[in-house]
Formats: structure tokens, C-alpha cells, sequence
């Protein structure tokens, strides 16, 4: 079966998982999370945490050997060497487990978020791509509620990351996710339409 690959990315905060699962649900398409496959990947013994321990030795690691994720994601957002490293252990990894995931399907439509869509280099994973968009603020505030850090925290981690209106202007698709829910689910369901005439 010839499947249409949608590749959903945005920035943090942006709201992209929110609006992948809707999408989903609505399309009732399979959809593979990217950052799903990495937490597995990063589990005792698996093979990223196998990667970052034979690098960085116990630096990121508690005593029982399981990964300290917070540790590692405050080093990653404020130290771009370390961030740089990380994505090269990890990215060919959780590229293999995605592709194979996405070779098990048997839909006519297959969604994939991939937050790192365009800085990994996966564009050519997918079909098209689907930008969730958030302006600054908005972005802000749900990363200090959802993650407790401060405003300064929430600006670093997003200043990490690519420009997210240049995610946009480089997509086929975009829905704006700067205001309420409700104004998103719009969007998504005529998204949703729209791709259901298509495939």
C-alpha cells in the first residue's frame, strides 16, 4: 500500500502532540511519536542510553543507572555543544525505530510527529509537512506551567531550537495554535477533511 506520510512538527510549547492526536483521532490514522520512540531508546540498557553512557559516562545518570532526564535536558538547552552531541547519538537511532514503524502500517494515511522534523534532517521521511504554530507568549506560558521552570527557563528552550515561524514558512501545512482550543480544533478538523478527500 502507497501511504501519505504527514510529518508534524513545531516548536516547544507549541501544542503539536495536542494537535497530532486529534488529528489522529479525527483521521483515525496511526500516528508514530518520534519523541516516544527516543524515550524508549533512552530506557536502562536500551541503545541510546547504551550511546550517551559510553560518551558522557555516569554524568547524566542516577544510581540506579537510569537516566536523569531533567538533568539532561537543562545541559541540552543551555549548552549547544552538548545538545549538538546528543542529536547525533540519538537521531539515527530513533530514525531506524520510526521508519520501521512507519513500514509496519497498512493505512492510507500515516502521521509521524518528529519535534526536530527540519534540524534533524527528516524532511525526506515524510510527504509533507504540518507545522503547529504558537506565537512567543503563548509558548511561554504553557512551558512555565507544564514544566514548572521559570520564564527564563522557557526562553532558553525555545531560543535552542529553530526559528518556528521558519518551520512555517518551509511547510505545506500550518495550523495556528496561538489562542483557545476550541479556535485549534477547527483548524484541525478541516485539516482533517481535507486529507481524508486527498488519501
Amino acid at each position: 500500500m502507497n501511504s501519505f506520510i504527514l510529518g508534524i512538527t513545531g516548536g516547544i510549547g507549541s501544542g503539536k502532540s495536542c494537535v497530532g492526536r486529534l488529528l489522529a483521532s479525527y483521521c483515525l490514522a496511526p500516528l508514530i511519536d518520534a519523541d516516544q520512540c527516543c524515550r524508549h531508546l533512552l530506557e536502562i540498557d536500551q541503545p541510546g542510553w547504551q550511546a550517551l553512557r559510553a560518551v558522557f559516562g555516569p554524568t547524566f545518570f542516577q544510581a540506579d543507572g537510569a537516566l536523569d532526564r531533567a538533568m539532561l535536558r537543562r545541559h541540552i538547552f543551555a549548552d549547544a555543544d552538548i545538545r549538538r552531541q546528543v542529536d547525533s547519538l540519538l537521531h539515527p537511532l530513533a530514525r531506524e525505530v520510526v521508519q520501521a514503524q512507519v513500514a509496519r502500517q497498512r493505512s492510507g494515511l500515516i502521521l509521524v510527529e518528529i519535534p526536530l522534523l527540519y534540524e534533524a534532517g527528516w524532511r525526506d521521511e515524510v510527504d509533507e509537512v504540518l507545522v503547529v504554530y504558537a506565537r512567543p507568549g503563548a509558548r511561554c506560558c504553557r512551558i512555565m506551567r507544564r514544566d514548572g521552570v521559570t520564564r527564563r527557563e522557557a526562553a532558553r528552550a525555545m531560543a535552542a531550537q529553530m526559528s518556528l515561524a521558519d518551520k512555517a514558512a518551509r511547510a505545506e501545512l500550518v495550523i495556528d495554535n496561538s489562542g483557545r482550543w476550541a479556535e485549534s480544533r477547527v483548524q484541525v478538523v478541516a485539516l482533517g477533511d481535507a486529507l481524508s478527500r486527498r488519501v
